[in-house]
């Protein structure tokens, strides 16, 4: 993603021109090719971690409290992404975008390695465990914001939706090669099969950006880059802001980060509510986790590359998705049947890939490039913040009530937001809100239909 269309600019600001190559922009353009398959490689490796975990925890080692115990976990894993959002913008906008990336896939490769070799030579504690989720987690919340920052750098402004597509995409081949190989790796080998998976993965992924040469992009020089351009690419650099100040700025993308997060508080209690769904409901075993895992990242893999092709406002689209959404984690509350599961989680997936396209395609043109590192680490760390809330509240809730209970509240809880995110959209018409223009600057862009 590159330099976006800002809030207020002039109406005479030309927008981009699309590229004409018919080529994936990850073949177009090697280092963002080389830059995504270690993205790839280690949210696949975080994920593969996180799924394995949660299911050793639910069917050995947490007893009767399976469900605080898993829940628990998925709020440590995401507790780094909230807490370290300010040294994570520092961080970004101080150092250069490759050194970053590489820095934090070998700091993850080395701590999943420690695990492993403990995980082999004795019984792992669950303490133990919960530490490396914290580290694994905290090098996760340094890799994901910082990407997302470089992408301006990485892609030509033709590229954006395109460049947002695969990144977002990530998610969902996360989601389809850790939830698929997470619970049969724990099933096979137990847990030192799974951490000695995600060391290797994450080493590679190092690897895999320490040889990869970043285009040089001009410095302005005063927080700390480089003066000149960098052949290893340090970020753009112009005098940077508060976070407070970033989002004081920007009232629409505000709203609607916030909705997200009121969304996030149900939505990511799918990864505590569907594994003891499996367990407790359908009696199945680690292949049936799998199989929903890999349906949902399926379904987020096909809205990634396909939401921006959706007529209309991002609002709207966001708006019909989340009733979707609602009416998709609902089935399971009223159907027990495992490809019933399987078609609403894909169902869902799409929804979650749909709005992830449109709407940080839309940030990107919307906020300023100096701020993007304060931006995207805020952003994480909002929508992040939700998790660990949802993680305890809906695994305790899962000691004491029926998983399909539990997907019927997840489905309720969706409704008053997609009414919350449809007003916001009016919003956007008020006068002094740049929210409706900049929404018109990017369907426009994006090849969206009229409203």
């Amino acid at each position: 993603m590159t330099a976006p269309i800002l809030p207020g600019a002039p109406a005479s600001t030309p927008l981009p021109k699309r590229s004409a190559s018919r080529l994936p922009v990850i073949l177009r353009n090697p280092a963002f090719g080389a830059v995504w398959v270690a993205q790839v490689l280690t949210q696949a490796s975080a994920r593969m971690f996180q799924v394995g975990i949660v299911w050793w925890l639910i069917q050995w080692s947490a007893g009767s409290e399976r469900g605080l115990a898993s829940g628990a976990f998925l709020a440590v894993s995401t507790l780094p992404a909230v807490a370290l959002a300010p040294v994570v913008a520092g961080v970004i906008a101080r150092h250069p975008y490759r050194t970053v990336m590489a820095a934090a896939a070998a700091g993850a490769g080395l701590v999943a390695a420690a695990t492993a070799t403990w995980a082999y030579a004795t019984p792992l504690p669950m303490g133990l465990a919960y530490g490396a989720a914290l580290l694994l987690a905290g090098c996760q919340a340094l890799f994901d914001p910082c990407l997302t920052t470089s992408l301006p750098v990485l892609v030509d402004d033709a590229d954006i939706e395109a460049a947002t597509g695969f990144e977002l995409a990530t998610q969902s081949l996360a989601g389809l090669a850790g939830g698929l190989l997470g619970p049969l790796v724990i099933d096979a080998w137990q847990l030192p099969g799974v951490v000695a998976g995600c060391a290797g993965a994450y080493l590679l992924a190092a690897a895999l950006i320490a040889v990869t040469r970043f285009p040089a992009a001009p410095a302005t020089g005063d927080t700390g880059a480089p003066a000149a351009p960098d052949p290893a690419d340090g970020p753009p650099t112009a005098p940077r802001r508060t976070l407070r100040r970033i989002l004081a700025d920007l009232p629409f993308i505000r709203r609607v980060l916030l909705c997200f997060a009121a969304a996030n508080v149900v939505t990511t209690a799918v990864f505590v509510v569907m594994p003891m769904y499996t367990a407790l409901v359908l009696h199945q075993d680690g292949s049936t986790v799998a199989l929903l895992e890999a349906a949902l990242g399926a379904g987020t893999l096909a809205g990634s590359f396909t939401g921006g092709r959706l007529p209309g406002r991002p609002v709207t689209t966001g708006t019909v998705c989340l009733g979707l959404m609602a009416a998709a984690l609902a089935v399971p509350g009223f159907v027990t049947d495992r490809a019933a599961y399987a078609a609403a989680m894909a169902v869902a997936g799409w929804c979650v890939g749909t709005i992830g396209v449109r709407f940080v395609a839309l940030f990107q043109r919307m906020v300023p490039t100096a701020d993007k590192p304060g931006f995207f680490a805020v952003m994480q760390s909002l929508l992040g913040a939700t998790f660990p809330v949802a993680s305890l509240l809906f695994g305790a809730l899962g000691d004491q009530i029926s998983p399909r209970t539990l997907c019927l509240v997840q489905a309720a809880g969706l409704v008053p937001v997609a009414v919350a995110l449809w007003w916001t959209g009016t919003r956007g018409d008020a006068p002094g809100d740049t929210g409706t223009a900049a929404e018109d600057t990017i369907t426009a862009t994006t090849g969206g239909g009229a409203r």
